[in-house]
């Protein structure tokens, strides 16, 4: 079963891997994830008239929107952006317009199928890597056909002298390949590393950097200056002495480059982009007019500007980039902010009906805390755990240390300000604190955290009313 056609209930179970609770969540972006599949598998016309079915994911800070979009990324197998909404401005105002994020995506696609092309033909890469290696190590000799033409002219008697310089020349080279595929086993079993060829190598020409700064909607010009200026300076060949591995890896990326086909690469990306593209538009909220009114202060016009021109894009329309046409009908849009400020319903109401969506993330607790401290495949406990294995210190955390965390990482967030699983980021560097600063110089052996050495190194935190001085 591929990527593609994972049901939602693996693709949760992936996420899980990862993420902590918030199971509406990911139940949603499954969902999602697997009517791209879905629609794919219908026939058209009816095919192109199945639109995606966007998401708002409305929670607070550090409660998994964006780790979800993140993981949700690797499972897709998708040209993937996460972009936040307050980095752009209303069409007219010095900034990056909304259109940027559609030629981003492009360039992101662009990549990624590059990747993919260079992964299926790095075994004919390497093969003719080898080959032009072993060229520089051992120069061909003449061949049969190099004499075949200078039989023409030779008279009878000359015809034993001709047979007899042939069959030197096919012994010569019957040795030669001999040789040859004894330097190819000594080079694949590394006994030739030590050694140095010549080599001719595109030299790297460092480019004019040409910055438009002017209002939105310019960013194309600007990569546009940059491809002119890259034909106007052709790049060099420079021969240079390198070792055998080193030559091996430079003939290998430059036999890739040759062998990948653009003009495909581009077409895949273009296809790939509009039927499977993925966009997650970050703090949505700082864009939304509070209260819906736009007399409250604060630059009000243009986040209401922002949002008419984020509504064609999300709605379904054409986008020229330097690859060409872009329709978004079908890129699926994925939305999440705080909206502690502000409500889901602030937005402008065309813009709302293009997300029908709306998933509400809960806070995180005690128990999620935990969770979060030991399940997860990238925990911090583990991470934290493989850092001091580096200085040879068996770094253990007790029970009763991780539930002490958890429990301070929830008064600490009461008291100040909620910033959800971030929070356990500073009460672990504050709690290691020491044990990272003198871990070089102890001489390795077992250190373990207990809820009461927990509770010492944040004595001085618990104490003090005003906690936002110490974390965060």
């Amino acid at each position: 079963m591929t990527i593609h056609s994972q049901t939602p209930r693996e693709t949760v179970e992936k996420l899980d891997n990862y993420i902590v609770g918030q199971s509406e969540a990911k139940r949603s972006v499954a969902i999602a994830l697997r009517n791209r599949w879905r629609r794919r598998q219908v026939e058209p016309p009816l095919r192109e008239e199945i639109a995606p079915k966007n998401i708002i994911m409305i929670g607070p800070t550090g409660v998994g929107k964006t780790e979800i979009a993140r993981r949700l990324a690797s499972l897709a197998q998708s040209p993937f952006l996460k972009v936040e909404a307050s980095k752009f401005t209303e069409v007219g105002y010095v900034g990056r317009d909304v259109e940027s994020m559609i030629r981003d995506l492009m360039e992101l696609a662009i990549n990624m199928v590059k990747r993919e092309e260079k992964a299926r033909l790095e075994g004919l890469a390497e093969a003719s890597a080898e080959d032009k290696l072993l060229d520089l190590l051992l120069p061909p000799g003449p061949s049969p056909e190099d004499f075949s033409v200078a039989s023409v002219d030779l008279e009878k008697g000359d015809e034993k002298e001709l047979e007899q310089t042939e069959e030197l020349v096919a012994a010569s080279q019957k040795l030669e390949n001999s040789t040859r595929e004894k330097f190819r086993r000594m080079l694949r079993e590394g006994r030739l590393d030590h050694r140095e060829v010549e080599l001719s190598v595109q030299e790297s020409h460092s480019m004019p950097i040409v910055e438009v700064m002017t209002t939105s909607g310019m960013e194309e010009m600007q990569s546009n200056l940059q491809d002119a200026f890259s034909k106007i300076f052709p790049k060099k060949n420079k021969t240079r002495k390198m070792k055998i591995p080193d030559a091996f890896e430079t003939l290998t990326k430059e036999e890739l480059e040759n062998l990948v086909d653009m003009d495909k690469v581009v077409k895949t990306a273009l296809q790939r982009t509009m039927e499977t593209g993925i966009i997650f538009l970050d703090e949505i909220d700082k864009i939304a007019t509070r209260g819906g009114s736009s007399n409250s202060g604060g630059p009000e016009v243009s986040r209401e500007g922002v949002q008419r021109d984020l509504l064609p894009i999300v709605e379904g329309a054409t986008v020229a980039t330097k690859y060409g046409m872009i329709q978004t009908d079908h890129i699926l849009f994925i939305a999440s902010g705080a909206f502690h400020f502000a409500k889901p319903s602030d937005l402008i109401p065309e813009l709302q009906g293009r997300f029908p969506i709306r998933v509400e993330l809960n806070s995180l607790g005690k128990e999620e805390f935990v969770r979060i401290l030991t399940e997860p495949e990238n925990a911090l406990v583990k991470q934290y755990v493989a850092l001091m294995a580096t200085e040879g210190i068996e770094l253990r955390f007790e029970d009763g240390a991780i539930e002490e965390i958890a429990s301070l990482a929830v008064e600490v967030n009461e008291k100040t300000e909620e910033i959800g699983a971030r929070r356990l980021h500073t009460i672990m560097e504050r709690v290691l604190d020491e044990l990272s600063f003198d871990a070089s110089e102890r001489d390795g052996g077992e250190f373990v955290v207990t809820a009461e050495y927990v509770r010492q190194q944040l004595a001085g935190v618990v104490e003090d009313q005003d906690l936002s001085r110490f974390i965060l």
